[in-house]
């Protein structure tokens, strides 16, 4: 499997997007956010200078190239690109007291949903007459911070995943904004705040992530308990059909992506993405690693065992060399990776996924 390596300095990065030719990326880090030209080297364009406290989030609406950037100053700003290649931003009435954790616009673009330390997700649209962003708040039953959301692909439910251990399914539908939409296996009823689901993880881990399948017919989860757990609802206000969960003994995951309706790439703390496959019938397995340390271990050219080379050096200088081989990791990512997302997809799957991580490096996996 190839993979691209760019590696944009050695401040933490806590989350990415990619324009939907794949011509810009926008990097959080800091309280700022860069966008990068890209090619075969990333180069800077600009920087988007907003938030004086750190950007969470930031996501690029693939149709037309608004970037929403939230923070922990408690705000977010939605950026309207100009011919010019600027970005005029406007400020987003969220009406919260706690910092900002995580943007996603809607699939349709005319919402974008912003979770929060205040147990509470603002569903934002825009009001043609005020000509500004506001914001409708979920608040009931969410109990601590909103770490995640994901939206289904009607663009009304959206999964939100949460430091009270629950993953939840709500539906955001806004009169005047939404067309009512059709029928799904979550339920039929509609009005804004419909609680659809509610799942706990297994030991009760917060849940770092939550992602409908591409179907919207199933709901991932990875929580701190090193599990993910794939749940397929049977119908409105009845049991689930399923709930699969598959424990590791990898460190925690913080961030998946479906890669068809039988697979599912995670990766976190171990800085190194696995792939799990299954189904409803079959169950889910931990199928493979994604630049795996145990191969690179293996591929490593053969060198004396370091403990041996360690009394050895001692022996002769009285002080252990360190190399900078002993220091630096077997995988790619030197750190937490934070945040993955699709990055190509053909045939009806995603065939590379992008990721980010608290090492500075951006990295595209071809999986």
């Amino acid at each position: 499997m190839s993979h691209q390596v760019h590696s944009l300095g050695h401040v933490p990065i806590s989350d990415h997007s990619f324009s939907a030719d794949r011509s810009q990326l926008a990097l959080a880090r800091d309280i700022s956010v860069e966008i990068y030209d890209t090619g075969s080297k990333y180069n800077l364009k600009t920087t988007l200078s907003g938030h004086d406290k750190t950007v969470t989030s930031v996501d690029i609406a693939p149709h037309s190239g608004r970037i929403v950037t939230c923070s922990q100053d408690r705000n977010a700003l939605v950026w309207e690109p100009s011919p010019d290649g600027t970005y005029k931003p406007t400020l987003v009435l969220l009406r919260i007291d706690r910092a900002a954790t995580y943007a996603r616009w809607s699939p349709d673009e005319k919402k974008f949903a912003v979770g929060s330390g205040a147990r509470a997700i603002a569903v934002c649209y825009f009001e043609e007459e005020n000509d500004w962003w506001v914001s409708k708040h979920i608040k009931k039953p969410i109990r601590s911070t909103v770490l995640s959301v994901s939206w289904h692909p009607n663009s009304v439910l959206l999964a939100a995943g949460s430091t009270d251990s629950h993953a939840r399914v709500f539906s955001t539908f806004i009169k005047g904004v939404d067309a009512r939409p059709e029928p799904t296996i979550w339920g039929d009823r509609v009005p804004f705040q419909t609680l659809c689901g509610d799942f706990v993880s297994p030991a009760g881990g917060w849940v770092h992530d939550a992602a409908f399948s591409p179907s919207g017919n199933a709901l991932a989860l990875v929580t701190h308990d090193s599990s993910i757990t794939i749940v397929y609802p049977s119908g409105p206000e009845q049991p689930p059909a399923a709930v699969v969960s598959v424990s590791t003994t990898l460190l925690p995951f913080k961030s998946l992506v479906w890669l068809s309706e039988n697979e599912i790439i995670a990766a976190g703390h171990d800085c190194h993405p696995v792939i799990f496959t299954g189904s409803d019938q079959s169950g889910w397995v931990l199928d493979h690693s994604v630049d795996d340390p145990n191969e690179a271990k293996k591929n490593a050219t053969s060198r004396e065992n370091t403990a041996l080379n360690m009394f050895r050096q001692m022996d002769l200088k009285g002080t252990p060399q360190a190399s900078a081989d002993d220091a630096s990791l077997p995988t790619i990512h030197q750190n937490t990776i934070t945040k993955l997302r699709p990055y190509a997809v053909g045939g009806g799957r995603v065939n590379s996924v992008s990721s980010t991580g608290v090492d500075g490096r951006v990295v595209i996996f071809d999986v």
